[in-house]
């Protein structure tokens, strides 16, 4: 089936490589507007102009934000509220991944502000023109890693004990509780919301991690999937027919599959949302489903 995306306006956070930028490609080719959010203007520009060349879609903008603080989500709604009348489809696929504990210029734990609270920050600010432009998708970006992971409330910002994978993958988890708990108080908005894994994807996403661990991780990259192939889940939720009303699932390989045990915990939704709210100084539109 050919989809046609024309009258889409689609925004894609971390969209100057990786995933993100092959999302940006694939939309773009099928003729979307396409709104790349990248936190370096060189890169960027890089990507937006090799998107524009290679799909001959002139329609592929690039705002610049650095996703680590809220003054900065703030600035980037606002600009995309003044410029786009539309939104059909926001895609939260930033993140970050680091060895060692590092702090945003706020003082919070940067792997849980911008795998997180900033798709939680970014989302309830877009809600509105969201539900303007519906129907209308909030596609995440989670991992298979959210199965390994775990939501503690005492010390979510880890720092008592800091490890940078089970930082991640607490990260991830958060994500796919957030989709489900989204989903729910958005229904009859005519917005879906749901999240994917990707696969096993050659990316920059080791960068930050640890210097050996990212030369060992290029070196077998042969044996892992292409941003390409990781892009095709997002791209199938962001653009097909199939799945327009299809809210509050978790994607692998263009299919619904289970998730965690805690990821289906509705406790641990509504804490997790009530925190993250109180967190990013920024309250939701919408009040807790009944």
């Amino acid at each position: 089936m050919i989809v046609v995306m024309q009258d889409r306006t689609i925004i894609i956070t971390g969209a100057n490589s990786g995933i993100g930028k092959a999302t940006a490609m694939g939309l773009a080719e099928m003729g979307a507007h396409v709104v790349m959010v990248a936190r370096s203007r060189k890169k960027g520009q890089r990507a937006q102009d090799n998107i524009r060349r290679q799909t001959g879609n002139d329609r592929v903008d690039l705002l610049i934000a650095d996703l680590s603080t809220r003054d900065a989500i703030r600035e980037l709604a606002s600009e995309i509220h003044s410029r786009y009348h539309r939104i059909d489809v926001l895609v939260n696929n930033a993140a970050i991944l680091t060895g060692k504990r590092r702090t945003t210029p706020e003082g919070f734990e940067t792997q849980f502000f911008v795998n997180h609270l900033a798709y939680f920050m970014l989302t309830g600010l877009l809600f509105e023109r969201l539900r303007e432009s519906a129907p209308s998708r909030v596609v995440n970006l989670a991992s298979t890693s959210h199965s390994r992971g775990t939501i503690n409330f005492d010390d979510i910002q880890y720092e008592r004990d800091y490890k940078g994978w089970q930082a991640y993958a607490n990260t991830k988890l958060m994500n796919v509780v957030f989709t489900y708990e989204l989903a729910l108080r958005i229904a009859g908005t005519g917005v879906t919301a749901n999240c994917v894994h990707p696969g096993v994807i050659h990316t920059n996403l080791l960068r930050n991690f640890n210097a050996l661990l990212n030369v060992l991780f290029h070196a077998l990259q042969a044996f892992f999937k292409k941003p390409e192939d990781g892009a095709e889940t997002p791209i199938f939720l962001a653009s097909s027919p199939d799945v327009e009303k299809v809210t509050g699932k978790y994607f692998r390989y263009c299919a619904p599959v289970g998730t965690s045990q805690e990821s289906n915990d509705p406790a641990v939704a509504r804490r997790l949302w009530e925190m993250s709210e109180d967190l990013t100084e920024c309250p939701f539109p919408l009040q807790a489903a009944d």
